[in-house]
């Protein structure tokens, strides 16, 4: 008897890529990517252009602001829903986290920093912003693939400009049994791409189309999981798919991860070019703002559906 096939995510490998040089390698990459987002939403890409350097100091920088008492936690706020401290939730209690809006701007993460850390901790603030801007190069190239894919690249300007990036770092403390305890619940992410690295503690399982789970494992110290948001699905006019993803613990470390999400501009109106919109593919989406649907999505109604953005925008 066969033994039974185990999941992964497929793997894209990106070393040697770059924005701004033709690699012979380009055209073969753009076809995984493309294959891959509209088969599962994700995929794991190898990508060496962030030093190990900066990921092992991200993991020591971000215990130390996790160990930062709640009161100091609690000054990261912001006026957008979910982007600033979140932690303390009976449902999820082992899930904290904090957001950073242009993560790759330091002075934008100084001001962070000098919130936090009154006496200052600049190594926090360098290695925040260097990761991000590395893992920025990433983000475009994808979404450069995705609308050459679809033949809507004199739109890349405009889509490169509508978005800025967060930075949001995440704890789950050890359950401390080897039973699966829930980290963060089954969701679908609401921006544009998420890129997400984590310690060497695994925890991440993505949903495929038919409902089976794939525990995620790393299979390079290079690998980042990249994931199509909502608002990308919406912007492709669903040719890509946004997948369903959770957090499940078990053991007795905690797992740190970032995850570097571009997100559309406040005011921005998230629309499909009228190249991707036909007879075969008829609009799914109104235009919407990104910041008005994410408030939405944090209402009581909201929560009680699968697919907030059909019920928020859904034609």
């Amino acid at each position: 008897m066969g033994s039974e096939t185990i999941l992964k995510l497929p793997v894209v490998d990106f070393n040697s890529l770059n924005l701004e040089s033709k690699n012979p390698k380009w055209d073969e990459v753009k076809s995984q990517v493309h294959k891959a987002l509209e088969e599962c939403g994700c995929f794991e890409a190898l990508f060496d252009k962030v030093p190990l350097e900066i990921r092992k100091s991200l993991i020591d920088v971000l215990k130390e602001l996790f160990d930062l008492p709640l009161q100091a936690k609690l000054r990261n706020v912001s006026k957008k829903p979910f982007h600033g401290y979140v932690g303390q939730y009976p449902h999820v209690p082992l899930y904290e986290s904090m957001g950073i809006d242009d993560a790759n701007v330091l002075e934008k993460v100084k001001s962070l920093e000098n919130n936090l850390w009154p006496e200052g901790y600049p190594s926090f603030s360098k290695t925040i912003q260097a990761f991000s801007d590395e893992l920025s190069e990433l983000d475009q190239i994808v979404r450069k693939m995705v609308l050459e894919s679809l033949g809507v690249e004199k739109y890349l300007d405009e889509h490169m400009n509508s978005t800025n990036y967060l930075l949001r770092v995440m704890k789950y403390s050890a359950p401390q049994t080897e039973d699966t305890k829930l980290g963060i619940a089954s969701h679908t992410d609401k921006n544009i791409v998420t890129i997400l690295y984590q310690n060497e503690v695994v925890g991440l399982e993505v949903e495929t189309k038919d409902g089976k789970w794939i525990t995620y494992q790393p299979s390079s110290p290079h690998s980042f999981v990249v994931m199509i948001g909502d608002s990308f699905r919406a912007w492709t006019n669903g040719r890509l798919y946004s997948a369903f993803h959770r957090v499940m613990m078990t053991g007795n470390e905690a797992r740190y991860s970032a995850g570097l999400f571009s997100i559309p501009k406040g005011g921005y109106m998230v629309k499909a070019p009228e190249e991707l919109v036909d007879e075969e593919h008829p609009l799914m989406f109104k235009p919407f703002d990104h910041v008005e649907f994410l408030k939405y999505y944090y209402t009581e109604e909201a929560q009680r559906q699968k697919f907030a953005l059909k019920a928020y925008c859904g034609v």
